[in-house]
């Protein structure tokens, strides 16, 4: 990408595309599978693409991956630097490591320590902060000015977004004449690539995110009209208590992206019967976009829908149920 790209701008279809090929050395082509089990208590065909396989369990290192290696030999050679309550960080750690550059990632109290330990085993530095939005982003800032790394923000960052955007390239690829995409929603980088890349492509696709109902703020934002920051995330579905960037929800909005809201409950009988019948190993916040599915099947009905299963990265001694 151009230098002259502001880092918060949403992608292009061009530059979606060019993500791809600049990840294709590094990333897995993850499969669509099938379940006629699923189907028939959805109402409809389902097709799921599973990043759970991508590499470091997570969608989450086609972003970090095109980001990292958008960076020039000079910005490269001071590291990265996010904040994430997991996935992301271990995907920049990843990321960083195929290009033998430091990866420095803050983590809020309280993450789950399946993700933590993944990052470690990765090469990634460890920094503390609080629970909060704003604790991580100015630990963020303090680790910068001690390093000099290079921020790749988890959702906010054009190379970021474009590199999540590269699921809907490969999805769409794969099943040609799909009539729906469902995302999860928490910052909104994926949710964000993946309208523009889809309706860069078919501008009749029907775009779908599910969010958890403890952690609603696209939801709340869509309806009020501006972005709301006063929810305080209560959820299971760790990898989706972030708030909707800014530029996410303008992508939201702009394409038409409709929210469906699920309860935990609602979440986790979703990623038991992933487990049982896509025998898949899922996270929670995976199972968000077949519970919307379940739970508002009028939206559905009649459609061939992909499904993006974000990760698999689930601490086994903790499971929800």
């Amino acid at each position: 990408m151009s230098d002259a790209v502001p880092m918060d701008a949403l992608p292009t279809l061009a530059q979606v595309r060019d993500a791809a090929a600049r990840i294709a050395p590094h990333a897995v082509v993850t499969p669509v599978l099938r379940s006629a089990v699923l189907d028939a208590l959805a109402g409809t065909e389902l097709h799921f693409k599973c990043e759970n396989l991508q590499r470091g369990g997570a969608f989450k290192f086609r972003g970090a991956c095109n980001a990292v290696w958008s960076l020039t030999d000079e910005e490269a050679a001071r590291g990265a630097v996010t904040h994430s309550s997991g996935n992301h960080g271990n995907a920049l750690a990843l990321a960083a490591a195929t290009r033998g550059i430091p990866a420095h990632v803050v983590v809020p109290e309280g993450a789950v320590q399946a993700k933590l330990d993944a990052i470690v085993r990765a090469g990634g530095t460890l920094h503390r902060c609080a629970p909060s939005q704003a604790a991580r982003e100015a630990m963020c800032a303090e680790v910068q000015a001690r390093t000099g790394a290079v921020l790749v923000h988890p959702y906010a960052d054009t190379r970021v977004m474009a590199g999540q955007g590269t699921v809907a390239l490969e999805l769409l690829g794969q099943v040609p004449g799909l009539d729906a995409l469902v995302t999860p929603v928490g910052g909104g980088g994926l949710a964000a690539g993946v309208a523009t890349t889809a309706h860069g492509i078919d501008p009749s696709l029907g775009l779908f995110g599910a969010e958890p109902q403890g952690a609603d703020d696209a939801a709340r934002s869509l309806r009020a009209g501006e972005r709301v920051t006063d929810v305080v995330p209560d959820t299971v579905c760790d990898g989706l208590r972030a708030l909707v960037g800014l530029r996410n929800l303008g992508a939201l909005r702009e394409h038409r992206v409709d929210v469906v809201t699920v309860s935990d409950a609602e979440t986790v009988a979703a990623m038991r019967l992933l487990w049982q019948e896509l025998k898949q190993v899922v996270e929670v916040s995976s199972a968000t976009v077949f519970a919307a599915v379940l739970k508002e099947p009028a939206h559905f009905a009649g459609r061939r829908v992909g499904l993006v299963l974000t990760g698999g990265n689930v601490d086994l001694d903790a499971l929800p149920w």
